[in-house]
């Protein structure tokens, strides 16, 4: 094995100026990352310098197989956590030969919503609170509980230490430092209430970065709980139960709601996600009715109310934020399995264009 552990880590500057890109993309069914490598002559800073590339498209559900072919085209470059240097992770979105988006490439809607100039003099910032769950790989249980039975009710496993309350602490933080290595904005990570839950932090992230960012760190934890032969769940109810969910809280903020005055913004703005309430539900993740059901910390998906510091509500509005007159707020319905391509744009569209 150290022969195949000197060769993963060998320093490819040494002997030539080559480099590696990995070429992300989201698969047919919405949630699955693939991605292959290709050698390209030398360093590159910008996506635009990197030739599109394809894929079978009948392969991942995206094409038929008379008409296979889907064209990525580069959109985000971070560097490779994996194999260091000045190799390259670059996260794509996927069109037809033609040149337009298939049906699964929501980034492309949502760099139209971000482009709007409206939306764009608005600087909108996001941070997503991604929460996930580890699930040991042959049984598909969570990691640390009983095969086929349950750990102790939830209360100490909430930000706790020790092997009877944390467990995938080194999946997490390696996760962590892979991210800051590769370029991506992560400001935290916690365990979450639920054993072997846990929960990272991307952002502030502006606009169509946001989900870039998201995605990459989501294909990054992926591979290491795949060297780790752990599975890794965006369930928003794992397990049925007297058991927390596991969402994507997006913390959402716009030039106008930072400045001063900007709380009256804020209402208007929460009032507006209220109107469009259904909408954005149907587009917030699916299976997201078995987590919001007003308990463990939700409100109930029929119904929208916003509060300060209420964690039961469908909008919370910081203390900090009343306090100051102007800040942010969270929107907590998104599920952990939303796609923060669809979830950013629809809020700045909302809060932003749409007119009532």
């Amino acid at each position: 094995m150290s022969v195949i552990s000197d060769l993963i880590n060998l320093n490819l500057s040494e002997c030539t100026k080559k480099i590696i890109a990995e070429y992300i993309w989201i698969g047919g069914s919405g949630m699955d990352l693939r991605s292959k490598a290709r050698t390209l002559s030398g360093p590159v800073m910008d996506p635009s310098e990197l030739p599109k590339w394809n894929y079978d498209g009948s392969s991942t559900g995206q094409a038929s197989g008379e008409d296979s072919e889907v064209i990525l085209h580069p959109q985000a470059i971070f560097k490779d956590p994996f194999r260091r240097g000045d190799n390259i992770l670059v996260m794509c979105d996927a069109y037809t030969p033609a040149g337009d988006p298939i049906p699964t490439n929501k980034r492309h809607n949502a760099a139209k919503i971000f482009n709007n100039p409206v939306v764009a003099a608005e600087e909108p910032w996001y941070g997503i609170e991604q929460e996930y769950t580890l699930l040991q790989k042959e049984v598909n249980w969570p990691l640390g509980w009983p095969i086929g039975g349950f750990p102790g009710p939830q209360g100490p496993y909430y930000c706790g230490t020790g092997a009877a309350n944390a467990f995938g602490r080194d999946i997490v933080d390696s996760h962590y430092k892979a991210c800051l290595y590769a370029g991506i904005n992560i400001s935290g990570v916690n365990g979450e209430v639920m054993p072997g839950q846990w929960e990272f932090q991307v952002g502030p992230a502006v606009g169509i970065s946001a989900g870039d960012e998201v995605w990459t760190a989501r294909y990054i934890l992926e591979r290491i709980a795949e060297v780790a032969g752990v599975v890794v769940s965006f369930d928003p109810k794992p397990i049925p139960g007297d058991w927390n969910g596991a969402g994507a809280h997006a913390n959402y903020s716009t030039k106008s709601m930072r400045e001063d005055g900007g709380y009256e913004i804020i209402k208007k703005a929460i009032e507006k996600l209220g109107l469009r309430h259904k909408e954005h539900i149907a587009a917030y993740g699916e299976g997201n009715e078995r987590r919001l059901t007003g308990k463990h910390e939700t409100a109930d998906i029929n119904s929208f109310k916003w509060g300060v510091a209420n964690r039961g509500c469908s909008v919370r509005v910081g203390r900090d934020t009343e306090k100051a007159g102007k800040g942010y707020f969270e929107d907590r319905r998104p599920a952990s399995n939303m796609d923060p391509y669809i979830v950013t744009s629809m809020i700045a569209e909302t809060t932003i264009v749409w007119k009532h």
